[in-house]
């Protein structure tokens, strides 16, 4: 099951796409789910299955065309967007560190996303707007101390994640966070595809495309710290929650580490695709 959030006429909603189709489940659930992250929290992926499975047997159910809406960020309210950084061996080597025993970790504000389709912002403060292809997770089942055994089923699916970086504020300290927060940089979408869809430990194929320019290329078989180590090293010192977003590390290939370094500038258009999930498309554009 393929779910989106979106804004339509002026008021945020979410669904399952039929096809181009979409099937409101905010009109079905109402106060019981009042947006996506609710859903996934209440624990009702499976009774919303089983709505567009109805919804598409008699065509009765409340639907929008998927060219009407305003795509918003998958989740866009998480309580927490964890990002891994130097998850895979190609991007450590380039960027001359060491592989280290733990995952190195770093927070996104939600205000940074951008839904598909919306344009990532060059902000006048830099000229090095760096691509970052990843795959996010959402987090189903929250809990803490989370068992890597355990970790998949506290997994509500999964999305294509762009984790744009203004390099020269992300390198200007130790310290990432300016680089990785600047606003409407993150590129979070198309949409959520449930675990369901996806079988644990399967492998995916991540590549990232500027301007149609294949620029990075890896498989999930070649995490460091893979995604059950994850949720399990995070899940030890803070609790995680239904609707919370984990992104899972990019591959080398970064513009930075090209020679020339390769900078996203305005008018350019970036594609995250993974073969599981879709493809992430946002154009640039200067603020």
């Amino acid at each position: 099951m393929k779910l989106i959030s979106y804004q339509h006429n002026g008021t945020d909603s979410y669904g399952a796409l039929l096809g181009d189709r979409i099937v409101d489940l905010r009109a079905v659930f109402g106060a019981r789910a009042v947006d996506l992250k609710a859903l996934i929290a209440a624990g009702l992926l499976s009774e919303a299955a089983a709505a567009v499975q109805k919804a598409d047997a008699t065509a009765t159910a409340s639907t929008l065309a998927l060219g009407d809406v305003q795509l918003l960020p998958v989740i866009p309210n998480p309580g927490k967007i964890v990002c891994v950084g130097l998850n895979y061996g190609e991007h450590v080597r380039e960027t001359g560190r060491e592989i280290t025993e733990q995952p190195t970790l770093f927070l996104r504000v939600a205000e940074s996303q951008v839904a598909h389709g919306e344009p990532i912002v060059l902000p006048p403060e830099s000229s090095k707007l760096d691509y970052e292809g990843e795959i996010a997770i959402v987090i189903g089942q929250g809990g803490r101390r989370i068992s890597e055994a355990d970790a998949w089923k506290h997994i509500a699916g999964y999305a294509c994640y762009n984790d744009a970086t203004l390099r020269d504020w992300q390198s200007a300290t130790p310290q990432w966070t300016a680089g990785k927060n600047f606003w409407r940089t993150g590129g979070f979408g198309p949409w959520l595809v449930t675990r369901d869809d996806i079988a644990d430990g399967q492998v995916m194929t991540l590549v990232t495309r500027l301007n149609g320019q294949e620029m990075q290329r890896t498989t999930t078989d070649k995490l460091i710290h893979s995604i059950p180590r994850q949720i399990a090293h995070i899940s030890a010192f803070m609790p995680l929650a239904a609707g919370d977003v984990i992104v899972t590390g990019t591959p080398g290939g970064v513009g930075a580490k090209r020679t020339p370094p390769v900078w996203m500038k305005a008018g350019d258009v970036v594609e995250i695709e993974v073969d599981a999930i879709g493809i992430l498309r946002n154009g640039i554009r200067a603020e």
